[in-house]
């Protein structure tokens, strides 16, 4: 029986080979938690963005998006509690002078450092994530700024200039897709906890009265879109946070969780936030950031319902579910299952023979003119060029050989099943159309 899990070492391995992810500056011996992403890992991160996109379009609301900043003055990180709060246990190894957190699984401060097995532990102390930057010339107080550590703040920012800008009316949501920044003690697990990241956030401004159903909407939602993407949800669980355990702003608070190798990791939130951001930012900036309702004939500020998900970890996600290995032909075929709305390349034109390549870059040029991403592969033998397929998850591969010339068909190779059949090749793009919806 073929080994068919996932680890970590047989991912990482498959995204540098197949060119998914690279470390970053890798010539210069690369950066502990940044990554950079070749051709294929962009394409696949652009159709979970998409996905996501489409996911939160719903029959309660307009959502409006937002592109929001990268740096933001310390006031603003005041009010939201980040520069008091926003903080991880640290502690060193005075002998290997190696740096833990103290809250990771693996770290016993009661026992031996457990890289270099001798007990010489610093105190422990809050190391605050975010980074700081100055700007302008002269750095004094004033000029003092940081990186964002999550998309939302932005919002809550601006939200009154969406408000008024977009005519609309609660309950409604804004959405932000964008980089965010993370000075982590530690990064680890490759994708799962990095230094930079993209977040694909999304604030619902509601009424306090309807709130907790709008809560509940977007929980059910949200394990709809993972369900949608292709996921296992057998490898899902919902995990809703004790109250002892909730912040102290959150009324409710659930986390999607997947189980990866090394175990049931939160995959995404979702936060009955309460009033608690709009109201700090009035206070700290000293604008009223409520609203008038027209039926109420009253001022009041929404209730926040929030839902956040990294794009890099739902990436690593997708990449853990859908990777297989079976036998084929007596070889290991290694296959990622992708959902074909994920999946970066949707179809492969291969002439069986090099001879025979006309006609198979025909059919390449006209699909290319309606779905971009295809590839087109004369390199090797047709069983190499099927592998290479199935090993960076294209859905199915169209194979133009002699037949073709007599009778205008051509071999439809499915990728899961390794399945064949034949069709005409005026049907080709209809065919891939269907695969793909």
């Amino acid at each position: 029986m073929a080994n068919t899990q996932a680890t970590l070492e047989k991912i990482v391995s498959l995204c540098k080979r197949r060119g998914f992810v690279f470390p970053a500056a890798d010539i210069y011996g690369g950066i502990n938690g940044l990554y950079d992403f070749g051709h294929l890992g962009y394409l696949m991160k652009e159709n979970i963005k998409n996905s996501w996109k489409k996911s939160i379009q719903n029959d309660l609301g307009d959502i409006f998006f937002l592109d929001g900043t990268l740096i933001g003055p310390h006031a603003m990180w005041e009010a939201s509690g980040h520069i008091s709060n926003f903080h991880d246990p640290m502690i060193d190894c005075m002998n290997c002078k190696k740096r833990f957190r103290t809250d990771d699984d693996n770290i016993n401060t009661e026992k031996s450092c457990p890289s270099c097995g001798i007990k010489a532990w610093t105190n422990i102390r809050d190391f605050n994530l975010m980074f700081q930057t100055q700007l302008g010339a002269v750095a004094d107080e004033s000029a003092q700024a940081y990186l964002r550590p999550e998309t939302a703040q932005t919002i809550f920012v601006q939200f009154k200039n969406i408000w008024s800008t977009s005519r609309t009316k609660l309950p409604f949501g804004v959405a932000q897709i964008g980089k965010a920044f993370r000075n982590e003690i530690t990064p680890k697990q490759f994708l799962f906890r990095m230094r930079e990241f993209e977040q694909m956030e999304l604030e619902w401004f509601c009424k306090d009265e309807t709130s907790m159903d709008m809560f509940n909407f977007w929980v059910q939602k949200r394990q709809e879109f993972y369900k949608s993407i292709g996921i296992n949800m057998n490898h899902i669980r919902m995990y809703q946070h004790p109250k002892e355990k909730l912040s102290h702003y959150s009324k409710c608070t659930f986390d999607v969780e997947y189980e990866f190798p090394f175990g049931f990791k939160e995959l995404e939130g979702i936060a009955h936030r309460g009033t608690f951001d709009l109201t700090q930012h009035t206070k700290f900036s000293g604008k009223d950031l409520a609203v008038f309702d027209q039926e109420t004939a009253k001022s009041e500020t929404p209730v926040v319902v929030e839902s956040s998900v990294g794009v890099e970890r739902l990436f690593l996600t997708l990449l853990f579910d859908a990777y297989h290995e079976d036998v084929m032909d007596n070889e290991t075929r290694i296959v990622l299952k992708l959902h074909p709305k994920i999946a970066p390349i949707k179809a492969a034109v291969l002439p069986l023979v090099k001879k025979i390549s006309a006609p198979a870059e025909d059919l390449y040029k006209e699909l290319k003119k309606q779905f971009i991403n295809i590839d087109f592969d004369e390199s090797g033998s047709i069983g190499k060029r099927y592998r290479r397929q199935d090993e960076i998850g294209t859905p199915i591969c169209f194979t133009i050989d002699f037949q073709t010339i007599e009778d205008q068909t051509i071999t439809v190779r499915i990728r899961d099943t390794a399945a064949q059949e034949r069709i005409k090749i005026s049907q080709a793009a209809t065919y891939l159309s269907k695969i793909i919806s």
